[in-house]
């Protein structure tokens, strides 16, 4: 499913830059319009000649002036492009990206991109096994980029283990799984929640808690993939949304958030709430910085409002809602008697735990409980692999209802 496909290949400095010929013959021939951005680096193991010749485009290495005499293609490449994949993707490059490092035309293009991006890394097994480059590859993935795992075996060192770029052939496998994701949700528009809320104390002071957003910005982007209509309405996090079919609403108090979801979930086939919301807020919040005293301070608080039990009560028979539960004990219980006071149709359930560190982490381990299915559990994974699962048990609720 690569027929009409625009790809930008970015190609680094990298001994296995030499695939990169091969993945763009591949590409060519099944069909996709390729578009090559090479580093400087990158041409001293292949030169622009040979890719541009495969690829049937010019390559592109340096910024170009607009009319107006400004950078401008970056900019296009970035909006052009139905996905970017970066093969072979150094260390260095993967450590620019991770951490919006703009020193080259690739960085630029990458930040400018609107597409799913996905990274095929290439280098020693000490620099693929250094604490630094884990940590890059998972601010990677917690942007929602893909990473294609490097295979294991001799490297160009000597050295034999992980590190090896993936070879051309299971690349291309692995975009045209991407892209024949199933299009269940073609025609549904779906709601989101994501991250924290906060509440205010005073203006410089809130109340908050550790959600980081990944669980519902994975789900938003799995939905998206599969060819919902998704709107998003996030707290304040760290992440950005990737897929174009993802409409972004931000908010920072639960209050708002109500508002936001009421707003549109009318409208809407599906809603699923996966945000940690704030249960309570100051009653009077202070309208200037509350200063240190010798005093205690006591600090009033009441509930805010609550957003699954408003969507519950509204909600029509052909609507699908759902929610999450985070529980430190007694989670099933708790889960199921949050879906029956509430109105939904399923709950998935994070239990905190010291081998299930939900906040901030990339992994997760989730329940999925309905009063017709029962229980249904999975064990650790992706918080993206987790959003696959959900969306799998939405479909079958689609299906049966």
């Amino acid at each position: 499913m690569l027929f009409r496909k625009k790809i930008i290949l970015a190609v680094t400095g990298s001994i296995a830059a030499y695939k990169s010929a091969l993945l763009t013959r591949l590409l060519v021939k099944a069909g996709a319009e390729v578009r090559i951005v090479m580093s400087d680096a990158a041409k001293d193991f292949i030169t622009p000649l040979t890719l541009s010749t495969l690829s049937k485009n010019p390559v592109h290495s340096s910024f170009t002036l607009g009319p107006e005499g400004e950078w401008v293609n970056h900019v296009e490449l970035g909006l052009w492009a139905d996905l970017m994949i970066m093969a072979p993707a150094s260390a260095n490059m993967i450590s620019n990206c991770a951490n919006g490092s703009c020193n080259s035309l690739m960085a630029a293009v990458y930040l400018s991109a609107k597409c799913p991006v996905f990274f095929s890394p290439a280098m020693d097994l000490d620099m693929w096994k250094h604490p630094s480059t884990q940590k890059n590859i998972a601010a990677l993935r917690s942007y929602g980029n893909f990473i294609i795992e490097p295979a294991s075996g001799e490297l160009a060192s000597g050295l034999v283990g992980e590190g090896r770029m993936a070879e051309p052939e299971d690349i291309l496998q692995q975009l045209e799984d991407f892209f024949n994701l199933p299009r269940q949700f073609a025609n549904k528009k779906i709601l989101i929640t994501a991250g924290p809320t906060r509440e205010m104390i005073d203006p410089v002071r809130y109340i908050s808690n550790h959600s980081s957003g990944k669980m519902g910005y994975a789900l938003a982007e799995e939905l998206a993939h599969r060819g919902a209509h998704v709107t998003l309405v996030s707290g304040p996090v760290s992440l950005s949304a990737k897929h174009p079919n993802i409409q972004v609403i931000h908010v920072q108090t639960a209050h708002e958030m109500l508002d936001a979801t009421k707003m549109n979930f009318e409208d809407y086939d599906a809603a699923i709430l996966t945000a940690a919301v704030a249960d309570f807020k100051p009653k009077s919040p202070s309208l200037s910085k509350i200063k240190k005293t010798n005093a205690s301070l006591n600090l009033e608080l009441e509930e805010t409002s609550d957003i699954l039990q408003t969507l519950g009560l509204s909600k029509r028979n052909n609507q699908i809602l759902a929610g999450f539960a985070l529980e430190t004990n007694q989670g099933r219980e708790q889960a199921e008697l949050k879906l029956k006071n509430k109105n939904l149709d399923f709950i998935v359930l994070n239990e905190l735990s010291n081998d299930n560190q939900v906040f901030g982490n990339d992994f997760n381990s989730i329940e999925i409980y309905s009063s017709k299915s029962g229980w249904k559990s999975f064990g650790k994974q992706t918080k993206a692999e987790a959003a696959k699962e959900i969306a799998i048990y939405l479909e079958q609720l689609f299906n049966h209802a």
